[in-house]
């Protein structure tokens, strides 16, 4: 196989939704296991699966437009219920 690029990451993480998460985490996590620390795709893909592992955990990526806010009615039962880049990584 050739050497991944931040194109093939791209290509994996775009459609991601919350349910997926986590199976793309992982193909992500393949994909760049073999590349050297400092490699720029690694830490590229290192990068995606921070987000994904939020993403696990949200109702969204909503990268834009408004974002729930955290001080809504219920945010503390429903923490879930946000844009994963707000959203906490358990």
């Amino acid at each position: 196989m050739a050497e991944p690029s931040i194109e093939d990451i791209d290509y994996l993480v775009g459609p991601a939704t919350p349910h997926f998460a986590y199976q793309i985490k992982a193909r992500v996590r393949g994909l760049v296991r073999d590349l050297p620390e400092g490699h720029p795709v690694r830490r590229y893909g290192e990068e995606k699966l921070e987000l994904l592992e939020r993403l696990a955990h949200s109702s969204s990526k909503a990268e834009e437009g408004p974002l729930e806010r955290r001080d809504r009615l219920g945010w503390e039962q429903l923490p879930s219920h946000g844009a994963a880049s707000a959203t906490e990584s358990h």
